[in-house]
């Protein structure tokens, strides 16, 4: 085959690849605009600023239609009521009273990724560094630090170390990032150097203190860490994505508890008595785990046979008791705000 044959071989290649990736992005967005236009119109919550100014919940909402994947607020006084939409639209997001952080993924010929921290008036007031698919953020109780965790390789960890993150704490005041990744993991007295280590999952404490998850060699561990001494020691192992309870006293984490990969139990680990409760939720539950108060902890689940993207809330008991209780409709990535 003489060259200027291979040449336009290679044109045409090129061509019917990029028609067939036009194509598909058209018929998506095509369907999408079919859902959006039979959709129900939500309800129309209160004034943002009034529902802002007292005790609520932000998360993500899910409902079809021209507000699907913007934040939303409801008061946590009526959380299934109607709710009042952010200007912003995020992927994941987290938020404290004054400040926001929002993680989302634009496609197209090349998908983009951000992470912006947003001020009281839901406006972005610093851009973050973000290198992959958004997986897990957070912000500390103060809003001074910012965790994000990004899949960098792959899209799933069902299967530890089949993947790889990538997990920064930035500085909200100076944009300053530290990859947590680089910092010293201990694990039963030793120090653990395998190139396969992967964090993720950060939970603050304080302005030094945090909770992850770290993974080698197939396993995880529920690990504490310092900012300051850049070092991580594991608390105990097969726990996922924690989240500190509000008197700062347990964790909830994922827990495989002998369950086949890529499904979980919700736990709460005792960090005074180093016990774990295995919560009553038996759905397998793939989220870092919020807490809706001392007693209850809230977490999203997709809604089978209505769509891959459609998902809901649910509350339960963190001590192990009661049944799992619906706690808003079409809603994703909560935040409990007080």
């Amino acid at each position: 085959m003489s060259g200027r044959v291979r040449v336009w071989t290679l044109v045409v290649i090129v061509l019917v690849t990029l028609l067939g990736t036009v194509g598909y992005i058209y018929s998506v967005r095509r369907e999408q605009t079919q859902v959006v236009a039979t959709a129900p119109q939500m309800p129309t919550g209160p004034d943002l600023t009034a529902v802002t100014a007292d005790d609520h919940v932000a998360f993500r909402s899910t409902a079809a239609g021209n507000d699907y994947g913007r934040v939303a607020v409801v008061p946590l006084s009526d959380p299934a009521g109607p709710r009042t939409f952010t200007p912003a639209a995020c992927d994941r997001v987290y938020a404290r009273r004054g400040e926001a952080v929002c993680l989302y993924a634009r496609p197209g010929l090349v998908t983009t990724y951000r992470a912006q921290v947003l001020g009281p008036d839901w406006r972005v007031i610093r851009e973050l560094p973000l290198s992959g698919v958004p997986s897990r953020t957070r912000l500390s109780r103060d809003g001074s630090l910012v965790a994000t965790t990004t899949f960098v390789a792959g899209h799933s960890y069902s299967t530890p170390g089949q993947f790889s993150t990538e997990t920064l704490v930035t500085r909200v005041a100076d944009g300053h990032s530290t990859n947590i990744e680089h910092f010293q993991l201990i694990v039963d007295g030793r120090r653990v150097t395998t190139a396969d280590r992967n964090l993720w999952g950060v939970t603050f404490a304080d302005g030094d203190t945090f909770y992850a998850t770290a993974a080698s060699g197939g396993r995880t561990w529920l690990v504490r860490g310092s900012l300051r001494e850049q070092r991580l020691v594991a608390l105990r192992k097969d726990a996922e994505c924690p989240s500190l309870s509000p008197d700062g006293t347990r964790i909830a984490v994922k827990t495989r508890a002998g369950q086949a990969p890529g499904h979980w139990r919700i736990a709460v680990y005792d960090l005074a008595t180093a016990r774990s409760t295995i919560l009553s939720e038996q759905r397998s539950v793939d989220d870092q785990i919020e807490w809706l108060d001392d007693r209850r902890v809230i977490y999203g689940l997709p809604r089978s046979g209505e769509g891959p993207s459609t998902s809901d809330l649910w509350v339960v008991r963190a001590d192990g008791g009661g049944i799992a209780e619906l706690f808003i409709r079409d809603a994703w990535s909560p935040a409990v705000v007080r």
